[in-house]
Protein backbone atom coordinates (compact mmCIF):
# COMPACT_ATOMS: atom_id res chain seq x y z
CA UNK A 1 0.00 0.00 0.00
CA UNK A 2 2.76 2.47 0.95
CA UNK A 3 4.39 2.29 -2.49
CA UNK A 4 1.13 3.50 -4.05
CA UNK A 5 1.02 6.76 -2.08
CA UNK A 6 1.77 9.91 -4.05
CA UNK A 7 5.40 10.82 -3.16
CA UNK A 8 4.42 14.38 -2.17
CA UNK A 9 1.99 12.98 0.40
CA UNK A 10 4.21 10.35 2.04
CA UNK A 11 6.38 12.34 4.42
CA UNK A 12 3.57 14.21 6.14
CA UNK A 13 1.58 11.01 6.57
CA UNK A 14 4.49 9.47 8.47
CA UNK A 15 4.62 12.50 10.79
CA UNK A 16 0.87 12.76 11.33
CA UNK A 17 -0.11 11.18 14.68
CA UNK A 18 -2.72 8.40 14.39
CA UNK A 19 -6.17 9.37 15.61
CA UNK A 20 -7.39 7.83 18.86
CA UNK A 21 -11.16 7.47 19.03
CA UNK A 22 -11.12 5.35 22.18
CA UNK A 23 -10.79 8.60 24.13
CA UNK A 24 -12.62 11.18 22.04
CA UNK A 25 -12.45 13.98 24.60
CA UNK A 26 -8.67 13.68 24.95
CA UNK A 27 -8.32 13.68 21.16
CA UNK A 28 -10.45 16.81 20.90
CA UNK A 29 -8.37 18.54 23.55
CA UNK A 30 -5.13 17.51 21.87
CA UNK A 31 -6.30 18.81 18.50
CA UNK A 32 -7.38 22.09 20.06
CA UNK A 33 -4.02 22.48 21.81
CA UNK A 34 -2.04 22.29 18.56
CA UNK A 35 -4.50 24.21 16.37
CA UNK A 36 -3.08 27.39 14.86
CA UNK A 37 -5.65 30.09 14.05
CA UNK A 38 -5.84 30.81 10.35
CA UNK A 39 -5.23 34.38 9.19
CA UNK A 40 -8.34 36.31 8.20
CA UNK A 41 -8.25 38.06 4.84
CA UNK A 42 -8.49 41.83 5.26
CA UNK A 43 -11.25 41.92 2.66
CA UNK A 44 -13.44 39.32 4.42
CA UNK A 45 -15.66 39.79 7.47
CA UNK A 46 -15.95 36.74 9.73
CA UNK A 47 -18.72 36.70 12.33
CA UNK A 48 -19.95 34.13 14.85
CA UNK A 49 -23.70 34.22 15.37
CA UNK A 50 -26.03 32.25 17.62
CA UNK A 51 -29.21 31.10 15.89
CA UNK A 52 -32.17 28.97 16.92
CA UNK A 53 -31.36 25.27 16.70
CA UNK A 54 -33.73 22.27 16.56
CA UNK A 55 -36.43 21.86 19.19
CA UNK A 56 -34.33 19.36 21.17
CA UNK A 57 -31.34 21.70 21.30
CA UNK A 58 -31.59 23.59 24.58
CA UNK A 59 -28.77 25.93 23.61
CA UNK A 60 -28.61 28.13 20.55
CA UNK A 61 -26.71 26.90 17.52
CA UNK A 62 -23.50 28.67 16.48
CA UNK A 63 -22.79 29.50 12.87
CA UNK A 64 -19.66 31.16 11.50
CA UNK A 65 -20.35 33.55 8.64
CA UNK A 66 -17.81 34.58 5.97
CA UNK A 67 -18.70 37.54 3.75
CA UNK A 68 -16.85 40.13 1.70
CA UNK A 69 -16.55 43.39 3.63
CA UNK A 70 -17.67 45.26 0.54
CA UNK A 71 -20.42 43.35 -1.19
CA UNK A 72 -21.95 45.23 -4.09
CA UNK A 73 -24.07 42.42 -5.49
CA UNK A 74 -26.22 39.52 -4.37
CA UNK A 75 -24.10 36.39 -3.88
CA UNK A 76 -25.00 32.72 -3.82
CA UNK A 77 -25.06 31.12 -0.37
CA UNK A 78 -23.04 28.05 0.67
CA UNK A 79 -23.59 26.13 3.91
CA UNK A 80 -20.29 24.47 4.88
CA UNK A 81 -20.26 21.41 7.16
CA UNK A 82 -16.92 20.46 8.73
CA UNK A 83 -15.60 16.91 8.92
CA UNK A 84 -14.28 14.81 11.79
CA UNK A 85 -15.87 11.37 11.70
CA UNK A 86 -19.07 12.77 13.29
CA UNK A 87 -17.13 13.07 16.57
CA UNK A 88 -14.41 15.70 16.03
CA UNK A 89 -13.92 19.14 14.48
CA UNK A 90 -15.12 22.73 14.57
CA UNK A 91 -15.85 25.42 11.98
CA UNK A 92 -12.57 27.26 12.67
CA UNK A 93 -10.63 24.32 11.21
CA UNK A 94 -11.86 25.31 7.75
CA UNK A 95 -11.33 29.07 8.01
CA UNK A 96 -8.91 29.22 5.07
CA UNK A 97 -11.10 27.14 2.79
CA UNK A 98 -14.27 29.07 3.63
CA UNK A 99 -12.49 32.33 2.86
CA UNK A 100 -11.32 30.88 -0.42
CA UNK A 101 -14.93 30.09 -1.35
CA UNK A 102 -15.82 33.73 -0.67
CA UNK A 103 -12.94 35.11 -2.73
CA UNK A 104 -12.94 32.68 -5.63
CA UNK A 105 -16.42 31.15 -5.82
CA UNK A 106 -18.03 34.53 -5.04
CA UNK A 107 -20.41 33.25 -2.39
CA UNK A 108 -21.37 33.96 1.22
CA UNK A 109 -20.38 30.99 3.39
CA UNK A 110 -22.09 29.91 6.59
CA UNK A 111 -20.30 27.17 8.54
CA UNK A 112 -22.35 25.30 11.15
CA UNK A 113 -21.02 24.23 14.55
CA UNK A 114 -23.21 21.13 14.79
CA UNK A 115 -23.31 18.93 17.87
CA UNK A 116 -21.00 15.91 17.91
CA UNK A 117 -21.37 12.24 18.78
CA UNK A 118 -21.13 10.30 21.02
CA UNK A 119 -22.71 12.92 23.31
CA UNK A 120 -25.16 13.85 20.56
CA UNK A 121 -25.71 10.94 18.14
CA UNK A 122 -27.90 10.93 15.04
CA UNK A 123 -30.18 12.73 14.33
CA UNK A 124 -28.88 15.70 16.38
CA UNK A 125 -25.98 16.67 14.06
CA UNK A 126 -28.15 16.43 10.94
CA UNK A 127 -31.00 18.41 12.50
CA UNK A 128 -28.49 21.10 13.49
CA UNK A 129 -27.35 21.29 9.87
CA UNK A 130 -30.94 21.53 8.68
CA UNK A 131 -31.67 24.32 11.16
CA UNK A 132 -28.62 26.22 9.89
CA UNK A 133 -29.62 25.74 6.25
CA UNK A 134 -33.18 26.85 6.95
CA UNK A 135 -31.85 29.91 8.79
CA UNK A 136 -29.67 30.81 5.79
CA UNK A 137 -32.64 30.57 3.44
CA UNK A 138 -34.94 32.48 5.81
CA UNK A 139 -32.36 35.27 6.24
CA UNK A 140 -31.23 35.53 2.63
CA UNK A 141 -31.86 39.27 2.48
CA UNK A 142 -29.91 39.91 5.68
CA UNK A 143 -27.00 37.80 4.39
CA UNK A 144 -27.03 39.35 0.92
CA UNK A 145 -27.63 36.07 -0.84
CA UNK A 146 -29.91 34.80 -3.58
CA UNK A 147 -32.11 32.02 -2.12
CA UNK A 148 -32.37 30.52 -5.61
CA UNK A 149 -28.61 29.93 -5.65
CA UNK A 150 -28.11 27.97 -2.45
CA UNK A 151 -25.63 25.14 -1.99
CA UNK A 152 -24.38 22.79 0.71
CA UNK A 153 -20.91 21.29 1.03
CA UNK A 154 -18.59 19.44 3.38
CA UNK A 155 -15.82 16.87 3.53
CA UNK A 156 -15.67 13.39 5.10
CA UNK A 157 -18.33 13.27 7.84
CA UNK A 158 -19.23 16.77 6.66
CA UNK A 159 -19.70 15.22 3.24
CA UNK A 160 -21.90 12.55 4.77
CA UNK A 161 -24.01 15.21 6.46
CA UNK A 162 -24.14 17.11 3.15
CA UNK A 163 -25.50 14.06 1.31
CA UNK A 164 -27.98 13.39 4.11
CA UNK A 165 -29.05 17.03 4.23
CA UNK A 166 -29.69 17.02 0.48
CA UNK A 167 -32.08 14.10 0.93
CA UNK A 168 -33.76 15.67 3.97
CA UNK A 169 -34.16 19.03 2.25
CA UNK A 170 -35.65 17.37 -0.83
CA UNK A 171 -38.14 15.42 1.26
CA UNK A 172 -39.12 18.39 3.48
CA UNK A 173 -39.55 20.56 0.38
CA UNK A 174 -37.53 23.45 1.81
CA UNK A 175 -35.30 25.18 1.04
CA UNK A 176 -34.55 24.82 -2.64
CA UNK A 177 -30.98 23.67 -3.35
CA UNK A 178 -29.08 24.27 -6.56
CA UNK A 179 -25.86 22.48 -5.57
CA UNK A 180 -24.42 19.89 -3.23
CA UNK A 181 -20.75 19.02 -2.78
CA UNK A 182 -20.21 16.00 -0.51
CA UNK A 183 -16.43 15.56 -0.73
CA UNK A 184 -15.20 11.99 -0.06
CA UNK A 185 -18.32 11.51 2.02
CA UNK A 186 -18.76 9.17 5.00
CA UNK A 187 -22.10 7.66 3.96
CA UNK A 188 -22.05 3.87 4.49
CA UNK A 189 -22.40 2.66 8.08
CA UNK A 190 -21.92 -0.97 7.03
CA UNK A 191 -18.18 -0.37 6.55
CA UNK A 192 -17.84 -3.39 4.28
CA UNK A 193 -16.92 -2.10 0.81
CA UNK A 194 -13.68 -3.40 -0.71
CA UNK A 195 -11.93 -0.07 -0.12
CA UNK A 196 -13.08 0.18 3.51
CA UNK A 197 -11.73 -3.33 4.15
CA UNK A 198 -8.53 -2.60 2.21
CA UNK A 199 -7.49 0.53 4.11
CA UNK A 200 -6.43 -0.73 7.54
CA UNK A 201 -3.09 0.94 8.31
CA UNK A 202 -2.14 4.50 9.17
CA UNK A 203 -3.87 6.35 6.32
CA UNK A 204 -5.45 9.23 8.33
CA UNK A 205 -8.77 7.33 8.34
CA UNK A 206 -9.16 3.57 8.11
CA UNK A 207 -11.52 0.66 8.66
CA UNK A 208 -11.18 0.60 12.46
CA UNK A 209 -11.60 4.36 12.90
CA UNK A 210 -14.57 4.25 10.57
CA UNK A 211 -16.18 1.52 12.64
CA UNK A 212 -15.74 3.51 15.85
CA UNK A 213 -17.04 6.71 14.30
CA UNK A 214 -20.19 5.02 13.03
CA UNK A 215 -20.76 3.23 16.33
CA UNK A 216 -20.71 6.55 18.16
CA UNK A 217 -22.83 8.38 15.59
CA UNK A 218 -25.50 5.65 15.43
CA UNK A 219 -25.43 4.55 19.07
CA UNK A 220 -24.22 1.08 18.10
CA UNK A 221 -27.00 0.57 15.53
CA UNK A 222 -24.59 0.75 12.59
CA UNK A 223 -24.86 -2.21 10.23
CA UNK A 224 -28.36 -3.07 11.39
CA UNK A 225 -31.43 -3.20 9.19
CA UNK A 226 -33.10 -0.14 10.70
CA UNK A 227 -30.56 2.57 9.77
CA UNK A 228 -32.21 5.52 8.04
CA UNK A 229 -31.10 6.91 4.69
CA UNK A 230 -30.75 10.25 6.49
CA UNK A 231 -28.21 8.68 8.84
CA UNK A 232 -26.29 6.81 6.14
CA UNK A 233 -27.11 8.08 2.64
CA UNK A 234 -25.64 4.96 1.01
CA UNK A 235 -28.88 3.35 2.20
CA UNK A 236 -31.00 5.64 0.02
CA UNK A 237 -32.86 3.91 -2.81
CA UNK A 238 -34.19 7.04 -4.54
CA UNK A 239 -31.71 9.82 -5.35
CA UNK A 240 -33.92 11.54 -7.90
CA UNK A 241 -34.58 15.24 -7.49
CA UNK A 242 -31.23 16.01 -5.90
CA UNK A 243 -29.28 19.07 -7.09
CA UNK A 244 -26.19 19.23 -9.30
CA UNK A 245 -23.50 17.29 -7.43
CA UNK A 246 -19.73 17.58 -7.31
CA UNK A 247 -17.68 15.03 -5.42
CA UNK A 248 -14.17 13.60 -5.33
CA UNK A 249 -12.20 10.96 -3.45
CA UNK A 250 -8.65 9.62 -3.22
CA UNK A 251 -8.04 6.14 -4.57
CA UNK A 252 -6.49 5.13 -1.22
CA UNK A 253 -9.41 6.46 0.82
CA UNK A 254 -11.64 3.94 2.64
CA UNK A 255 -14.60 5.91 1.25
CA UNK A 256 -13.54 5.31 -2.37
CA UNK A 257 -16.09 2.62 -3.15
CA UNK A 258 -19.05 4.13 -1.33
CA UNK A 259 -18.35 7.37 -3.23
CA UNK A 260 -18.17 5.50 -6.54
CA UNK A 261 -21.44 3.72 -5.77
CA UNK A 262 -23.09 6.99 -4.77
CA UNK A 263 -21.97 8.68 -8.00
CA UNK A 264 -23.32 5.77 -10.05
CA UNK A 265 -26.70 5.89 -8.29
CA UNK A 266 -26.90 9.67 -8.77
CA UNK A 267 -26.21 9.29 -12.50
CA UNK A 268 -28.82 6.56 -12.82
CA UNK A 269 -31.34 8.81 -11.03
CA UNK A 270 -30.82 11.55 -13.61
CA UNK A 271 -28.79 13.87 -11.36
CA UNK A 272 -26.01 15.91 -12.99
CA UNK A 273 -22.69 14.87 -11.45
CA UNK A 274 -19.05 15.86 -11.72
CA UNK A 275 -16.64 13.41 -10.11
CA UNK A 276 -12.85 13.20 -9.66
CA UNK A 277 -10.78 10.23 -8.46
CA UNK A 278 -7.24 11.05 -7.33
CA UNK A 279 -4.69 8.21 -7.56
CA UNK A 280 -2.13 7.85 -4.78
CA UNK A 281 -4.21 9.93 -2.36
CA UNK A 282 -5.37 8.97 1.11
CA UNK A 283 -8.25 10.41 3.13
CA UNK A 284 -8.22 14.20 3.47
CA UNK A 285 -4.95 14.50 1.54
CA UNK A 286 -5.60 18.04 0.33
CA UNK A 287 -5.97 19.41 3.86
CA UNK A 288 -3.15 17.28 5.34
CA UNK A 289 -0.61 18.32 2.65
CA UNK A 290 -2.03 21.51 1.13
CA UNK A 291 1.23 22.38 -0.66
CA UNK A 292 1.32 19.22 -2.79
CA UNK A 293 0.57 19.76 -6.47
CA UNK A 294 -2.26 17.22 -6.42
CA UNK A 295 -3.76 18.86 -3.32
CA UNK A 296 -3.73 22.28 -4.92
CA UNK A 297 -5.31 20.85 -8.05
CA UNK A 298 -8.04 19.09 -6.05
CA UNK A 299 -8.99 22.18 -4.04
CA UNK A 300 -8.94 24.41 -7.11
CA UNK A 301 -11.21 21.96 -8.92
CA UNK A 302 -13.84 21.83 -6.21
CA UNK A 303 -13.77 25.58 -5.55
CA UNK A 304 -14.18 26.15 -9.28
CA UNK A 305 -17.06 23.66 -9.35
CA UNK A 306 -18.84 25.62 -6.62
CA UNK A 307 -18.23 28.85 -8.53
CA UNK A 308 -19.53 27.38 -11.78
CA UNK A 309 -22.75 25.91 -10.40
CA UNK A 310 -23.65 28.55 -7.82
CA UNK A 311 -23.17 31.37 -10.27
CA UNK A 312 -25.51 29.85 -12.82
CA UNK A 313 -28.97 31.19 -12.13
CA UNK A 314 -30.40 27.69 -12.16
CA UNK A 315 -32.14 25.80 -9.37
CA UNK A 316 -33.52 22.29 -9.33
CA UNK A 317 -37.32 22.49 -9.13
CA UNK A 318 -38.95 20.93 -6.09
Amino acid sequence: MEHRINPELKETLALFPPLDLDNVQATREGMAAVAVPAPIDEHIAVENKMIQGPADHHDSLRVRIYKPKEQNEIYPGLLWIHGGGYVLGAPEGDDLLCQRFVNEAKCVVVSVDYRLAPEHPYPAPLEDCYSALKWVADHADELGIDPNRLGIAGASAGGGLTAALALLTRDRNYPKLSFQMPLYPMIDDRNNTPSSLEITGHMIWNHDLNQKGWEMYLNGENGSANVSQYAAPARAQDLSGLPFTYTCVGQLDPFRDETLQYVTKLCQAGVDVEFHLYPGCYHGFESIVPTADISQRAVTEYVEAAKYVLNRNISVPL
